[in-house]
C-alpha cells in the first residue's frame, strides 16, 4: 500500500510537469510534502531550465498576439530545442507559427510537428494526457531508467520522447512507450549523450559514503 501511495505520488508530479509546463524550478506541493528534486535530477543547467521555461511563455504568447484563436499550437522546449504540436487550419498558418517562435531568444532550433488539420477535441486531448500519463509511469516503473530525465508529450496519439539521454536509455524509452495502450506511434526528439557524460552529470557520494 506504501509502495502504490509513493508511486501514484510520483505520477503525479511527473505527469503534473509535463501537462501542466510548471516550472522545474517550483518545488510542487503534494499532501503538504515538497517535491521539488524533480529539479537536482533534471540534466539540463539550472540556466537552460530557466530560458526552457521562458520560451514557453514567451512564444506561447507571441503565437496568440499573431494568430490568435484560429491555431491551438502547444510549445515544448527542452535545452532551447523546440517542438511545436497541435493544429494550424494552413500550410501558410504552419509557416508562420515557425517564423514566430524562431524569432524568441533562447530558442536554438525547432521541431515543427504541426498538423493541417481542425483543432482536436476535448475528450482526444484527454486521451492525450492520459497517454502522457501512462507513458510517465511505466518509465518511473523501469528500475533502469530515470524518469525525470525525459520529457513527454501526446498529440492525436503519437508520443514524443525528449531529453538528453544515453543510446540505451532512448532505445529503453521508446520501447516502454510503444507498448503502452493508446501510444499509436513514438517519434523521438533526443539529444543523445555518451555513458561517460552521463557518469559525469550524476551526484558524487558524499566522503562519508566513500569510506564505508
Amino acid at each position: 500500500m506504501k509502495y502504490a501511495t509513493q508511486r501514484l505520488v510520483t505520477i503525479l508530479a511527473l505527469t503534473a510537469s509535463v501537462g501542466a509546463g510548471l516550472s522545474a524550478c517550483a518545488p510542487i506541493m503534494i499532501g503538504g510534502a515538497m517535491v521539488g528534486s524533480l529539479m537536482a535530477t533534471d540534466r539540463r543547467t539550472s540556466g537552460t531550465q530557466i530560458d526552457d521555461e521562458g520560451i514557453e511563455l514567451r512564444a506561447g504568447s507571441h503565437i496568440r498576439e499573431n494568430l490568435g484563436d484560429r491555431v491551438r499550437v502547444n510549445v515544448t522546449s527542452y535545452n532551447r530545442q523546440v517542438l511545436l504540436t497541435g493544429e494550424v487550419p494552413s500550410a501558410q498558418d504552419k509557416q508562420l507559427v515557425e517564423q514566430v517562435v524562431s524569432r524568441v531568444e533562447n530558442v536554438r532550433s525547432i521541431v515543427n510537428e504541426l498538423a493541417i488539420l481542425g483543432n482536436a477535441t476535448l475528450t482526444q486531448r484527454s486521451s492525450d494526457a492520459l497517454v502522457t500519463g501512462r507513458v510517465k509511469a511505466g518509465m518511473v516503473d523501469a528500475k533502469d531508467l530515470f524518469a525525470n530525465a525525459f520529457k513527454v508529450v501526446t498529440e492525436r496519439g503519437t508520443t514524443y520522447l525528449m531529453g538528453r539521454v544515453t543510446q540505451r536509455e532512448a532505445d529503453r524509452a521508446t520501447d516502454i512507450a510503444r507498448g503502452t495502450p493508446g501510444v499509436q506511434k513514438v517519434v523521438r526528439v533526443l539529444e543523445i549523450i555518451s555513458e561517460d557524460e552521463l557518469q559525469g552529470m550524476l551526484p558524487k557520494p558524499a566522503a562519508s559514503e566513500v569510506k564505508k
